[in-house]
């Protein structure tokens, strides 16, 4: 997939704001400080389109960015960040939670590991979440430029076998760097061959126009 252009759409946090639902989405989350946002300005190769910043949890809403006008790159909040109140972390994961759940034309979730760390608890069970919702993701190790190619591969290997604790079989997985560019194209490509099977789901116009 070559990319022409990838533009900001919006933020926000209510459901019946987001972008009518007629086109492949495919969101992007992860522990706070996975390196999401440089991954995404990596493979549309737009410096600065999503914000990179050294704070964690600088994603408070849903991102939305249009790549080559036909499919949505969606900016998650990341999980698991502390230095917020426990009222407002619970109203994120609720919207969050319930972008994922009942979003229309969403196709599958980015979930962004860190692949210099041994298998985390709180990654395992998002993903488990979303088996149990029965919603399509795959794994996206990140940072796999600051150690060496064998510390890259046994933590996935870790991370797939303790996922399939609970999966009967582990989800695709794809190896990534933001300053390589190392899993780009394979990532491109998979969206891409999603995206060429994308049938508009049915939706309820008045309600986004209300």
């Amino acid at each position: 997939m070559i990319i022409k252009s990838a533009d900001f759409i919006c933020s926000n946090t209510q459901i019946s704001r987001l972008p009518i639902p007629i086109k492949p989405e495919f969101a992007f989350i992860g522990r706070s400080n996975v390196g999401k946002s440089s991954l995404i300005n990596m493979l549309v190769q737009k410096k600065g389109l999503a914000k990179t910043s050294q704070t964690p949890g600088k994603t408070q809403l849903i991102n939305h960015f249009m790549v080559n006008e036909l499919w949505y790159i969606v900016d998650l909040p990341g999980y698991g960040y502390a230095r917020i109140s426990k009222s407002k972390k619970e109203d994120w994961n609720k919207f969050i939670r319930s972008y994922l759940d009942k979003r229309e034309s969403l196709q599958c979730v980015m979930v962004l590991i860190d692949s210099r760390l041994e298998p985390q608890k709180i990654d395992l069970e998002f993903c488990n979440w979303l088996g149990e919702k029965g919603l399509p993701f795959v794994l996206v190790f990140t940072k796999a430029d600051k150690q060496s190619n064998v510390k890259t591969d046994q933590n996935v290997a870790k991370f797939r076998k303790a996922i399939l604790t609970t999966f009967e079989e582990a989800p695709q997985h794809f190896v990534t760097s933001s300053e390589t560019l190392s899993g780009r194209d394979e990532l491109l490509e998979f969206i891409d061959g999603i995206n060429r099977s994308f049938t508009p789901p049915p939706f309820d116009e008045e309600y986004y126009k209300s």
